[in-house]
């Protein structure tokens, strides 16, 4: 998972990622065993785009949580992406796996949790069980945190290189893994990540700030919200 807004984050994974599996599959290795994460059987039915959108809830309305998550879902979204936040890895706070286990019966997309959080690895069960489908965590040894990571973070044009050399690397591997793209990415710019390598795009206003993203919206449109600018 490639994210503008801060440094590349792998779903499950550590500093010791030695291999990406298929696109649904990924390998690791830690200093005891190497282990295998498979997607959920509700990743492989909603994953069949070339490009999945993933609506942020952070830009929704909470007030409003379960109908603005059912309304993009009948929209035509594909994943729903949630930002959990401890305010110790990042400055924020913002959710937990209370929320996600909220959100599981109101959806039958996949739950795409990103934990910005101290030692996820210790919290990744607790959202497994309330329903996550798909983990994200960062990378980073504890001493290497940057501070700076904040919501509605403004694109960093350098990640697009990123994205394409992660891109290529997994072709010289032969492997064609999901590379998702978070913070900052709208109408005006998200070409550019999808032109470097990207299949998976965060969008938080882009989507539920749109006017009329709820009322009968096709697939295409709500995809159009946000993909406006790409050049085929």
């Amino acid at each position: 998972m490639a994210s503008p807004s801060s440094s590349l984050c792998s779903s499950f994974a550590s500093p010791r990622a030695v291999t990406f599996g298929r696109r649904h599959g990924l390998v690791f290795s830690t200093p005891r065993r190497a282990f295998q994460v498979k997607a959920t059987a509700r990743v492989d039915k909603f994953s069949k785009n070339d490009i999945i959108v993933s609506p942020s809830i952070l830009s929704a309305n909470f007030a409003k949580l379960g109908e603005q998550v059912k309304a993009v879902e009948v929209a035509g979204c594909d994943w729903i992406h949630v930002d959990v936040m401890d305010g110790r890895f990042v400055p924020n706070i913002t959710i937990g796996p209370l929320i996600v286990d909220a959100l599981r019966p109101v959806t039958d997309l996949p739950l795409d949790v990103h934990l910005m959080i101290v030692e996820p690895e210790q919290r990744v069960p607790d959202f497994i069980k309330a329903g996550a489908d798909i983990v994200s965590v960062h990378c980073e040894q504890s001493s290497t945190i940057h501070l700076h990571r904040t919501v509605n973070q403004s694109f960093i044009e350098s990640q697009v290189k990123k994205i394409a050399d992660l891109r290529r690397l997994c072709a010289e591997k032969g492997v064609n893994p999901w590379i998702e793209v978070d913070g900052g990415v709208g109408p005006t710019n998200a070409y550019k990540v999808i032109e470097a390598g990207a299949n998976a795009i965060v969008a938080g206003s882009a989507v539920f700030c749109a006017p009329d993203y709820a009322e009968g919206m096709t697939y295409s449109q709500l995809h159009h919200i946000l993909l406006s600018t790409f050049r085929l």
